[in-house]
């Protein structure tokens, strides 16, 4: 048998849905915590739970269909709670306390629980009781202007980079109370507000607002730690028919200048001295971007980044999803797009976990339930009730099969 996994032993009563919060339990799931997740009947139609996002979010967890408008459900619901070491929800913050399952409540039946409420802002404030998306927050905290298409028209981020940022805050805040309760003996509530996880992660703009008072503009392509010319992505040869691919360039030091042309065959442009220094170069970056363009033109992004790197020139390809999936050797070499089974017999893949610990890592070992297709586990085996017992509740509408 191999090492334990790094939180068998650890229950989670799980109210999440959407994205945030199923990152968030995921990540416990993976590392060996029994998830327990409460669904309503009709969840959003966010797509197949068998494949693509919906698995990837909820593998490694238990589905549990219940009516939590229903005062059974409230109480099959707390007596989860008595037997689970953290409830976590990522609902606006009134919605627990409406139901009586907010810390204060849950403490009466579990002194040493812990409750992770992942709301969009938080319990105190004015916005407290705000429903928020992480789209929402993107464009509250700045993201969504600070990143313009070339027309200066906000673009944002196609994926929502704040739910990823609160699922992983989340599940740092559950592992910190846990860490804390067993020092302790103590549960305690955690207020995460998921506007203050994405907003710490602005990096210098927020501080630059914050200690300068200085708007900030959106960067494009300009380079945000020191001064570059090139700098920017770099439109290549198509490749399978795919004409959409780049390669990102940045040119700094004036060795890596020479070097950057030695690479490209010493052309006699690079001669010109509109183009001698650095601050020559970003002047006339435009004109020096023309340049760089015809030579990537004529060559695959793969090939353009591998002369680049063979002369210390940072160059990278701007992937995307072909390359992360299908020919990244970084990722296939760590093993990073794991397959689980479906019910047929076929597999799917699914993100790796990102880290390893020697001592036992976490794993993707089943893939996501339906919704309610771990009732009997959840009824049965967790809360002892018959069949009988299940069968009348999903007679009376409590539970949904």
């Amino acid at each position: 048998m191999g090492s334990p996994l790094p939180l068998e032993g650890v229950r989670v009563l799980d109210f999440t849905w959407v994205v945030a919060g199923p990152v968030a339990t995921r990540i416990l799931a993976d590392n060996g915590a029994e998830v327990v997740k409460i669904e309503r009947k009709f969840p959003p139609p966010l797509g197949d739970r068998k494949r693509g996002l919906q698995n990837d979010l909820h593998r490694d967890k238990f589905s549990l269909a219940l009516n939590m408008g229903h005062p059974r459900g409230l109480e099959i619901a707390r007596n989860l709670a008595r037997k689970s070491d953290i409830a976590i929800d990522n609902f606006s913050a009134r919605v627990m306390r409406q139901w009586g399952m907010d810390y204060e409540n849950l403490r009466q039946i579990k002194p040493d629980i812990i409750c992770v409420s992942m709301s969009g802002f938080g319990h105190t404030g004015p916005r407290s009781n705000f429903v928020s998306y992480g789209p929402t927050l993107q464009a509250l905290t700045g993201y969504t202007r600070l990143m313009t298409d070339i027309e200066g028209e906000p673009a944002g981020y196609g994926y929502s980079y704040s739910d990823m940022a609160g699922g992983f805050t989340g599940a740092l805040a559950a592992l910190v109370a846990l860490w804390n309760r067993r020092r302790t003996g103590r549960g305690q509530f955690v207020d995460l507000s998921q506007l203050e996880a994405v907003a710490a992660l602005a990096g210098p703009a927020a501080l630059d607002i914050a200690v300068n008072g200085r708007a900030q503009k959106p960067s494009l392509y300009e380079s945000q730690e020191a001064p570059a010319a090139p700098h920017g992505v770099y439109r290549c040869r198509a490749r399978d028919g795919d004409d959409d691919r780049w390669v990102a360039i940045t040119v700094r030091s004036e060795s890596e200048w020479r070097r950057f042309v030695e690479t490209l065959g010493s052309p006699a442009w690079a001669s010109d001295p509109k183009f001698r220094t650095l601050y020559l170069r970003m002047r006339n970056r435009e004109e020096l971007d023309a340049h760089v363009s015809r030579w990537t033109a004529g060559r695959s992004a793969e090939d353009a980044m591998a002369a680049l790197q063979r002369a210390h020139v940072p160059a990278g390809v701007v992937s995307n999803g072909a390359d992360l999936c299908e020919r990244d050797p970084q990722l296939k070499e760590r093993g990073f797009w794991p397959a689980v089974e479906r019910a047929d017999g076929s597999l799917t893949q699914v993100t790796g976990v990102p880290f390893r610990l020697s001592g036992g890592s976490g794993s993707v070992r089943t893939i996501a339930p339906e919704v309610g297709e771990n009732n009997d586990y959840i009824l049965g085996e967790l809360l002892g009730m018959s069949r009988a017992d299940r069968e009348e509740l999903i007679a009376a509408g409590v539970v949904w099969p």
